[in-house]
């Protein structure tokens, strides 16, 4: 465990961990989804991404944001080897998440009425308990990200996902099969509906596993380093020790932005979902039946997909939270933009060609994830290609929200996070009631609220340190070659089916053709520099890769 920097773009390097165990969950959890909505179907996915929103809410509220902003916390006394303070306030985060973590378990449980329909109640009650846990999980993960450290939280992660996965199918099954004497889907309503309950109650479940185990992880390798903890602490010879009173006032000051941000900020599907599923049927005569099997749809495999590529954005943000709250306490405004700039092109040059991607092959990539009827694939289809916009603006926007917070602008996300959700709602409303756009209208909410949110940030981190983005390698060469990609994609993907007949085969050979032909035009166009690579994970590899090609100068 080190708090040093071990090279120029240490925290790109850190952020390649956090984002490869990111995306490795990502892919754990999109494989189980297919057998999951096998056992529980679109009805008991619906109930589960309904629960599973408010669920979310309650955590964002209460717990989600606190390893950034402990980790923020921290990372300013680490920044001046006040190790004592960097404990004392880990031990005071602790005991601030056991309250504020079982309060929020206990009004989930108890008023999980005030959220959902009677159906969905029992699924959102077994999220409950997981908040409490999360939140400790939390405290441990900020700890050592302070430390410029992500080995830990990404193992967690991926051990969090693993157990996730196993826990979720198993326990839907097993609910199914007990319950209900079966997995066949009963022909009444009255049935269909209490088997998606066991269903989505079992996936529940998975959850919380997930979090348990992460959490055991995580207090093992804290044990694990307490001796060089207590070393780092004896040898401390700062004498202004912080009392624990203004240590909890602080965190509270610093907590609260970051979870007010947080929280409105993930608060657009929340918000989604409550206009899809409870405001549409009040006021239009609907199926509800089919509108939640529509939503688990769109937010179990369309939303799922589209959230893939900003794992990387998140791991970039939660890796320069530190680095900046370090830079900024050190008044180091030139450093504080260098890292800036490379972070928001690094993002860039990931998911731009990432949304060309999933606009190009939607259909293909559902098809290859989830087994739907035609229908079912039509409509998952047309939902990712209408979401594929919104990852480039939600890459840039979580990345900016995690910017400003590090430079200490807690209030403007909050800001910018309100006005986005407005302006969603009310197109969102307008769309569903006005035309027959249906699930589409959610999706262009859903892209015009990044969009805003991106603009906005963009806005407030140029005038908070005087930053100005390059634009040319950053936006316009990375577009150019993702369009080069795009077009040799869909050709290598109808090419390959008209010889092969497997969408999968030629799926999957596609999306390998795609990613090299992307590289070489990134390098052709000059994009990226050699010292920019480098920085990269395994980056030495990629230099060396590109000059053997003859794409980099040797």
């Amino acid at each position: 465990m080190s708090n040093n920097d071990s090279g120029k773009n240490d925290f790109i390097v850190q952020a390649g961990i956090l984002a490869a165990a990111g995306i490795i969950s990502r892919i754990i959890g999109l494989l189980y989804r297919s057998p999951l909505h096998k056992i529980i179907g679109s009805l008991g996915m619906g109930y589960y991404t309904s629960a599973y929103n408010y669920y979310n809410i309650i955590l964002l509220i209460s717990s989600y944001s606190i390893p950034s902003a402990i980790s923020k916390v921290i990372a300013q006394k680490l920044a001046v080897k006040e190790y004592r303070n960097a404990h004392r306030i880990f031990r005071c985060a602790l005991g601030y998440v056991l309250v504020v973590g079982a309060a929020a378990s206990l009004f989930l449980y108890f008023g999980a009425g005030l959220f959902v329909r009677e159906n969905v109640v029992p699924v959102l009650q077994t999220f409950a308990p997981t908040i409490f846990v999360y939140g400790i999980l939390g405290v441990l993960r900020g700890y050592f990200q302070a430390h410029k450290s992500m080995t830990q939280t990404s193992v967690s992660q991926i051990l969090e996902q693993i157990a996730n996965a196993a826990v979720t199918i198993g326990a839907a099954y097993f609910l199914i099969n007990s319950r209900m004497g079966s997995l066949e889907i009963p022909a009444d309503e009255a049935g269909q509906i209490e088997r998606a309950v066991h269903g989505a109650s079992g996936s529940a479940l998975g959850t919380g596993a997930g979090v348990l185990v992460a959490l055991l992880f995580m207090a093992g390798i804290y044990a694990m380093n307490r001796g060089i903890i207590n070393k780092r602490i004896e040898r401390d010879r700062h004498t202004d020790v912080e009392p624990y009173s203004v240590i909890w006032k602080n965190i509270t000051l610093v907590v609260t932005p970051f979870i007010l941000s947080t929280a409105i900020y993930n608060l657009s599907s929340t918000v989604n979902n409550s206009v899809y599923l409870m405001i549409l049927p009040a006021l239009r005569e609907v199926d509800e039946m089919a509108l939640d099997a529509r939503w688990g749809i769109f937010s179990g495999q369309a939303v799922t997909i589209s959230n893939i590529p900003i794992t990387f954005a998140t791991a970039m943000a939660a890796a320069m939270i530190p680095t900046v709250a370090q830079l900024t306490a050190a008044g180091d405004l030139e450093g504080t933009r260098e890292k800036i700039g490379l972070s928001v092109k690094t993002i860039m040059i990931i998911s731009i060609p990432c949304a060309v991607g999933l606009f190009v092959l939607a259909r293909p990539v559902t098809a290859l994830l989830f087994t739907d009827t035609r229908a079912e694939e039509d409509l998952a289809t047309g939902l990712l290609m209408a979401l594929s916009l919104s990852v480039v603006f939600y890459a840039l926007s979580t990345l900016s929200n995690q910017i400003l917070q590090g430079l200490g602008k807690m209030n403007k996300p909050i800001v910018h996070a309100g006005i986005a959700l407005v302006v969603q709602t009310v197109t969102a409303v307008l769309l569903l009631f006005f035309t027959d756009l249906d699930l589409y209208s959610i999706a262009i909410a859903n892209t015009l609220y990044s969009f805003v949110m991106c603009v906005l940030n963009q806005w407030a981190v140029r005038k908070a340190v005087g930053y100005s983005q390059e634009m040319k390698k950053t936006f316009l060469i990375p577009a150019l070659a993702s369009a080069c990609m795009g077009g040799v994609a869909w050709a290598v993907y109808e090419g390959l089916l008209m010889l092969t007949s497997s969408p999968k085969i030629s799926v999957v050979i596609a999306i390998c053709l795609a990613a090299c032909v992307y590289f070489a035009m990134l390098l052709l166009f000059r994009g990226i520099t050699e010292e920019e690579l480098g920085g990269f994970p395994k980056g030495y590899l990629l230099v060396k890769l590109a000059k053997k090609c003859r794409l980099m100068k040797a």
